[in-house]
């Protein structure tokens, strides 16, 4: 692994199937990133591209969903400031530690709540409870990784095989395949909640059986110095 991959990558551990291709094009782009730029400027570019989603869907529920077409862009601008402003940071030997994980979650939170808006303006009157879902549920996720982390002292932001990254493609077809056959984004929408839901399921029951051996560990710690 080469030194940038190394700086870039010290604090969290990833499973997320694009791990690979991702880190190799986060390090490419942190060694070419101006000097100007700064890693709040990032943060506030990839919550620009949250909300730049929101607004096309807002405006395809008036003009059309054609509108929809332009949410990858949109995806890949959240994910260019979300992915490497802590990156850069770390690449910069300047991280903010502290600062950059609780700017992060709340910034990540305001992104997610704005998408869910988005997709409730643009749905049918009867399929708008899945955008409520959705956030609820990616909410609850992000609940998970915090707690795991505070558990485990490890922090991940991937769920299994799906990272932000993965979501924000699938995301991202979701949208474009409601031009292509119309009415599609109501039933992959649910199939996408559907999912969700028993990743968290899931990943709740992982993070019970973690807590369950800290507790014991802890036990026999204090029962050894007693």
């Amino acid at each position: 692994m080469s030194d940038t991959k190394k700086a870039i990558s010290q604090d969290r551990k990833r499973t997320n199937i694009l791990h690979d291709q991702e880190i190799a094009l986060i390090a490419y782009l942190v060694e070419r990133i101006p000097r100007w730029v700064t890693s709040n400027m990032l943060t506030s570019l990839g919550l620009a591209g949250n909300l730049l989603v929101a607004l096309l869907m807002c405006v395809a529920s008036v003009y059309g969903s054609w509108w929809l077409l332009l949410t990858p862009l949109a995806f890949f601008i959240n994910w260019f400031g979300d992915s490497l402003d802590g990156r850069l940071a770390y690449y910069r030997k300047k991280p903010r530690k502290w600062f950059g994980f609780c700017l992060d979650i709340v910034v990540d939170w305001i992104g997610i709540i704005a998408i869910g808006l988005g997709y409730y303006t643009y749905v049918l009157p009867e399929w708008k409870i899945i955008g409520f879902i959705f956030v609820v549920l990616y909410g609850a996720e992000m609940i998970i990784s915090q707690l795991r982390y505070k558990v485990t002292d490890k922090y991940s932001i991937d769920s299994g095989l799906l990272g932000p990254t993965e979501v924000r493609i699938i995301l991202a077809i979701l949208f474009c395949m409601d031009f292509f056959i119309p009415g599609s984004i109501h039933w992959i929408g649910l199939a996408v909640s559907i999912v969700l839901l028993f990743s968290f399921i899931s990943d709740f029951r992982q993070l019970l059986a973690l807590a369950d051996e800290r507790d014991i560990a802890l036990r026999d710690q204090q029962q050894q110095a007693s």
